[in-house]
């Protein structure tokens, strides 16, 4: 028998609280997105007077982090996807976002009293320099302080040199990076060299570290899959042993042929002739107005950009899964996702002495090229 109790520990499971949550932050309205929030900690935490104690502080612990992980990260990810396939704008992203963090500090405020007891440590969470989507380390300090650590919480576009500067002063036993943008791994990469040679662990979550975390384990970082799974290694000894500061190419001997560095130093240059190259090859691109011009010129720099992250970690799939995913984007917004070659095209003319690129870009290449018919003539 299903008793009204155990309905109401189910209700998040159910898909219409995700739904009233995702239509609240589509209109924009915070105070139903906050109110669904303390609803559903209400609806799977423990009944208000039943228990007192240790018991209940666990239960309204677990309570908040389903609620984290399981109602609001879920929304703030499907809002990503509908930017991309143009189902809201720019500022409904945003907007949403910005009551997302709200929700976050409400669920934060209603399990405060659940917080006291010992605890495990003090750590600290930041996004890498660059990095402005802070909700996900945001998640991730949340879970962590439910789960009874103290969380330096530093927030988005956080400089290296400031990171480092916090450890020291406040002793942290760990340092969690989040970053969603693969074209930050470099930077990510010193951040995490330097936060090691100052003997703190370090932990790297997000996107931008790949599948399966396969760039986090290039740098010699441990992975977090998700705020879960940090919480879990806080728990155990840190793998693999925390080394002294080293320069990238120890753990990216590739480098060493200097196609990333000549790409990053030629960028400027690669833009502009890819620029001429996509308005001879593209036509329709003759009638854009400035700003699709503005536009296409920062879908250039992204598309170099990326290209030399992809030679900074050695790995085409990085650059093949920015194309698929730029040209899904296109084609949601009616552009042609073949226009992106002529940008390719002349990337591979400009660095066709630049073997590791070149292999990067016919790749590429091979996954947009359509039939000939296909094409306007």
């Amino acid at each position: 028998m299903n008793t009204g109790k155990n309905a109401g520990k189910d209700a998040l499971l159910s898909a219409e609280p995700s739904e009233q949550l995702w239509q609240a932050l589509c209109d924009g309205d915070e105070a139903r997105a906050v109110a669904l929030v303390r609803q559903a900690l209400a609806a799977v935490g423990p009944p208000q007077g039943t228990a007192t104690g240790t018991a209940a502080r666990e239960r309204t612990r677990a309570a908040g982090e389903r609620v984290l992980l399981e109602l609001i990260a879920p929304a703030q990810e499907r809002l990503g996807l509908a930017w991309a396939a143009d189902e809201i704008t720019v500022a409904q992203e945003h907007a949403a976002t910005v009551i997302s963090e709200r929700c976050i500090a409400a669920v934060a405020d209603s399990t405060a009293p659940a917080l006291a007891g010992p605890v495990l440590g003090r750590v600290l969470v930041s996004c890498v320099g660059g990095e402005w989507h802070a909700l996900p380390a945001r998640l991730v300090s949340e879970v962590l302080r439910l789960r009874g650590w103290r969380v330096d919480h530093l927030g988005a576009q956080v400089p290296t040199e400031h990171v480092i500067a916090h450890v020291r002063r406040t002793r942290a036993q760990a340092v969690l990076l989040s970053s969603s943008i693969p074209t930050l791994l470099p930077g990510a990469h010193n951040a995490i060299n330097s936060c090691q040679g100052e003997g703190v662990r370090v932990l790297a979550g997000g996107a931008a570290f790949g599948p399966q975390g396969r760039y986090a384990r290039m740098m010699r970082a441990e992975w977090a899959e998700d705020a879960r799974g940090a919480a879990a290694l806080l728990g155990r000894s840190p793998t693999p042993p925390v080394e002294a500061a080293r320069p990238p190419d120890l753990d990216l001997p590739h480098l060493a042929d200097q196609e990333y560095t000549m790409v990053c130093r030629t960028r400027l240059q690669l833009v502009k002739q890819a620029l001429a190259d996509v308005e001879e090859g593209f036509p329709e691109m003759r009638r854009y107005s400035e700003y699709q011009r503005e536009r296409t010129v920062e879908d250039i720099d992204y598309v170099v950009g990326y290209l030399a992250t992809a030679l900074y970690v050695n790995d085409s799939d990085l650059f093949t899964r920015f194309i698929v995913w730029t040209a899904d984007v296109l084609a949601a917004r009616d552009v042609p996702p073949w226009c992106l070659l002529p940008a390719l095209d002349s990337l591979l003319n400009r660095l066709k002495d630049f073997p590791r690129a070149v292999g990067i870009l016919t790749a590429a290449r091979r996954l947009l090229d359509p039939p000939r018919s296909a094409r306007p003539t």
